[in-house]
């Protein structure tokens, strides 16, 4: 199928341009200024403006396993309807991508019914108890990294192997840091004012930022590519910031809860509860300096979809995990872009360029040749967040009620609309 995108401003070297984009087969064949339409199905695009197709590299589609909570139809669904063309999907199912046999049962769902991109991660350990290594090497040719995300590696020698083996098989450590040392009678809300008021003992930045600070030892020693997930605090900007400074292969992503909101914005309901969590104001201001300053690469939501009975409770009784890859674009541009506090390009690279350099993927870029990856923005469409509204299974939204001024128009995913907002009007 040949399509052209007419009319709208395209994302081209760095800023918005007044351009048409050609599509064939699946890629660009053309970039120009009032290009032919004979031969074309045209898409008109006045008034939106045209990026790389987003990819988040920190998903939870749930499917083995847990199709209660989502499925990889839904999640892939609602990642289109965000805007995304390209998802790493976490291994936090059943069974645990740890072995070639058990990864196969994720790949064949994918390969069935995902509606973009989706990139498995393999488990770091077996089961991703901690225990005893995942085999690495025979899944690495099938998954776009290692992590055992929802606990961290606890055992520094355990993680040193693991990351020779990911060095040798040319794929990253893609690590939760979390010391579970510093964390007994612990909860997952940040030790602010939220905790102090309603009495619970939370969980210190040290366990993040400590065992981040260990790893980079080992980057150190085995060279190993090692991406950080969902930095909450500033102390672990700091370390990273001194780590790429020292040209250690570190990259990193952060959430757009971690940087919109602080521990003041939360209540003792369930949609707030995630790990780690929102942490205070001179974090989340740290988080935004960094992302600004090119520290952290990624923009990523760790969207993870529970069922209504998970997360309906207080702090106590919820589940980790909430959704947002939706709404990700629209709080952030609302928040972040249009208050000044990150340019546009900013976001634009943490989106698309950052996540397709760091894990070698095609896309990130509007040109010829490239793959039609491709995502229309409006820039001027208010509405108001209701996690009911969602197309995802999973309701638990931390933005809840708030406002925000962009959305998505259009997703397109190797030149086929996978999501047109018209559609759902």
């Amino acid at each position: 199928m040949k399509s052209l995108l007419c009319n709208g401003h395209v994302w081209h070297d760095g800023q918005f341009q007044p351009l048409d984009v050609a599509i064939a087969d699946g890629q660009i064949i053309s970039i120009g200024s009032s290009l032919p339409k004979e031969g074309f199905s045209v898409i008109d695009i006045t008034g939106f403006h045209l990026v790389p197709g987003f990819v988040d590299v920190h998903v939870h589609l749930r499917e083995p396993g847990f199709s209660y909570k989502e499925t990889i139809a839904t999640g892939t669904a609602a990642s289109a309807r965000g805007g995304y063309t390209g998802l790493g999907a976490m291994p936090n199912l059943k069974p645990v991508p740890d072995c070639m046999d058990s990864l196969q049962v994720q790949l064949d769902i994918i390969e069935k019914d995902a509606a973009v991109r989706v990139y498995p991660y393999g488990a770091i350990t077996v089961g991703q108890k901690g225990e005893t290594l995942a085999d690495l090497t025979a899944m690495a040719p099938f998954v776009l990294g290692y992590t055992d995300d929802g606990r961290g590696v606890q055992n520094t020698a355990m993680m040193e192997e693991a990351m020779t083996i990911a060095k040798t098989a040319g794929k990253p450590i893609v690590a939760h840091c979390e010391d579970e040392s510093l964390l007994e009678g612990c909860i997952t809300v940040h030790p602010g004012n939220f905790a102090k008021a309603h009495g619970f003992e939370g969980a210190c930045a040290e366990s993040e930022w400590g065992q981040i600070a260990r790893d980079l030892e080992l980057v150190e020693k085995t060279g190993c590519q090692y991406h950080i997930c969902h930095l909450s605090c500033k102390e672990s900007v700091e370390v990273i910031r001194q780590a790429k400074a020292k040209g250690l292969p570190v990259t990193c992503e952060t959430g757009p809860h971690y940087l919109i909101m602080t521990d003041d914005d939360i209540k003792n309901e369930g949609r707030y509860k995630m790990n780690p969590p929102i942490r205070g104001t001179a974090d989340r201001d740290a988080l935004v300096a960094g992302l600004v300053d090119g520290t952290i690469d990624c923009i990523a939501t760790d969207h993870a979809p529970h069922s209504h009975d998970e997360k309906c409770g207080d702090f106590t009784n919820s589940f980790n995990g909430v959704v947002g890859i939706e709404t990700a674009f629209a709080t952030v541009y609302t928040y972040l872009v249009e208050t000044g506090k990150v340019p546009m390009k900013t976001v634009v690279d943490a989106l698309t360029v950052n996540p397709c350099r760091i894990f070698g993927l095609e896309g990130g870029t509007i040109a010829e040749g490239a793959v039609a990856d491709l995502t229309v923005l409006n820039l001027t469409a208010p509405y108001t967040i209701y996690g009911e509204n969602g197309i995802s299974m999973g309701k638990a939204t931390p933005f809840e009620g708030w406002d925000v001024n962009a959305d998505i128009a259009m997703t397109i995913c190797g030149g086929k609309i996978v999501y047109n907002k018209e559609d759902k009007a």
